[in-house]
């Protein structure tokens, strides 16, 4: 029973933080999960779903503290032991070490020292190559126990000291990983950008994959979710695990680029750019999940794929990357699903709607309303009779408004033009540039009227 009070005064606090909270057990187990990343991201991904899953929650916070203590960040260990304080006092690992944390502070304060002399020492004999490795050091070192701002200044520092295109692509990518941790993405997709656009890169087709992971992964973040999911989908599946750095995995890129090419493609694009590709049929392989719901949807059986996307909702929850986004996501294929399912017919009755589309046996009226104002459904609800209309569009009243608007654009432009021509016959004085701008005009829309 106390374990219980415990994590709910646990969960209670992040529901309050703005977590999202999973009372859903996954599919997977925590150990066999988190064993497929490497770095930072195996840290994070422990901490989310401690913070989020309510039955993996103490597993995940004991296997931080653990991953902490693996490392020399000393604000990860104390963030895993705070949660897991509150989560499971019980447990061990809520006992604070200490000793632990005051050595470890200690090396890090000398080992920084140390860093910084030899980068003055290097400073003071101006020689290019040296400072670079030293800036590269003291970031390395810097990210390594979590002063990420200060990394990304001194990998910054490294681009004034580049004598190839070897460092460029150094300095880029140690950015690309600063920048992922700290969820700056707008940093991401610029420095990915710097890295594809340097040419002859050696060993180009290795990195060709990390790169479009990473490229996903920051257009994702940004909610550019049609150009995350081309992102995805054009990963080269020929390169090795390791091409992704620890970072993802080869089934979270199917459930990534699977699920947006979904949301944003229409039935032909998801056809051939997603199940008939050569590349990326290669990944759905470890999610045959995803392809099967892909295959629901191209087929026309929407119900079918919404149930079967059901299934994956909750992991996606659990994902360091898609969680803040699987609502939405999900809301668009779902719409994307009703919108589809209605195109055929002129009316449809809600109860076939609730049937084919209905969670726990409530009525979707309120949501095809919703979907009609934002004019995502070009439909009208009869109340009386229970049925949605399809609302026909009338071709001669669009020809009309559409000429309508031409002429009204057209008369502006030419008031604009007499406006132009009077203003330059009188003589008024025009600043210079403008004058002269509006003189060499005026000079080609009379020789236009003359051989007109």
């Amino acid at each position: 029973m106390g374990a219980k009070l415990d994590l709910l005064a646990f969960f209670s606090r992040m529901k309050s933080q703005g977590a999202i909270i999973v009372e859903d057990l996954p599919k997977f187990d925590v150990e066999s999960y988190i064993s497929n990343y490497q770095g930072r991201t195996r840290y994070d991904r422990l901490m989310l779903i401690g913070e989020s899953s309510v039955p993996l929650c103490v597993d995940a916070l004991k296997a931080a503290v653990v991953e902490a203590k693996n490392g020399r960040d000393v604000g990860r260990y104390r963030g895993a032991w705070e949660y897991t304080r509150i989560a499971a006092p019980n447990e061990p690992e809520a006992i604070r070490d200490d000793a632990w944390i005051e050595s470890t502070e200690t090396a890090n304060k000398a080992e920084t020292a140390r860093l910084e002399v030899e980068l003055k020492g290097y400073r003071n004999n101006l020689i290019k190559e040296s400072i670079r490795m030293g800036n590269e050091d003291i970031g390395t070192h810097f990210e390594e126990i979590g002063l990420l701002k200060e990394a990304a200044e001194a990998y910054g520092r490294m681009r004034h000291d580049v004598s190839s295109t070897k460092h460029i692509l150094d300095c880029a990518q140690h950015l690309v990983s600063v920048a992922l941790q700290r969820r700056d993405w707008v940093s991401v997709i610029s420095n990915v950008s710097k890295i594809s656009g340097l040419q002859a890169v050696e060993g180009e087709q290795d990195l060709q994959p990390y790169l479009k992971a990473v490229s996903g992964i920051g257009q994702l973040g940004m909610g550019k979710y049609h150009e995350a999911a081309a992102s995805f989908l054009q990963i080269n599946s020929n390169g090795s695990l390791e091409s992704f750095q620890g970072l993802v995995t080869p089934n979270d890129i199917a459930i990534y680029g699977g699920l947006l090419a979904l949301a944003t493609m229409d039935r032909n694009d998801l056809q051939t750019k997603v199940l008939d590709s050569s590349t990326f049929r290669t990944f759905l392989e470890h999610e045959p999940h995803v392809r099967k719901a892909i295959s629901l949807f191209i087929n026309g059986r929407y119900s079918n794929c919404l149930s079967m996307l059901d299934a994956l909702q909750t992991d996606c929850l659990l994902d360091l990357y898609m969680q803040k986004h699987v609502a939405t996501i999900f809301t668009r294929i779902r719409r994307k699903c009703i919108v589809q399912y209605f195109i055929p017919f002129s009316c449809v009755t809600l109860q076939s709607l609730d049937e084919a589309f209905g969670r726990g046996g409530n009525s979707i009226e309120d949501e095809l309303a919703s979907m009609i104002r934002d004019g995502a459904l070009s439909a009208r609800i009869d109340s009386k009779s229970k049925l949605l209309v399809a609302v026909s569009t009338d071709p001669r009243a669009q020809m009309q408004a559409k000429a309508l608007d031409v002429a009204r654009k057209y008369e502006q432009e030419a008031k604009e033009r007499l406006r132009r021509i009077n203003v330059i016959a009188s003589g008024l004085e025009v600043s210079r540039g403008k004058r002269q701008m509006d003189e060499h005009w005026y000079e080609g829309e009379r020789t236009s009227a003359l051989t007109g």
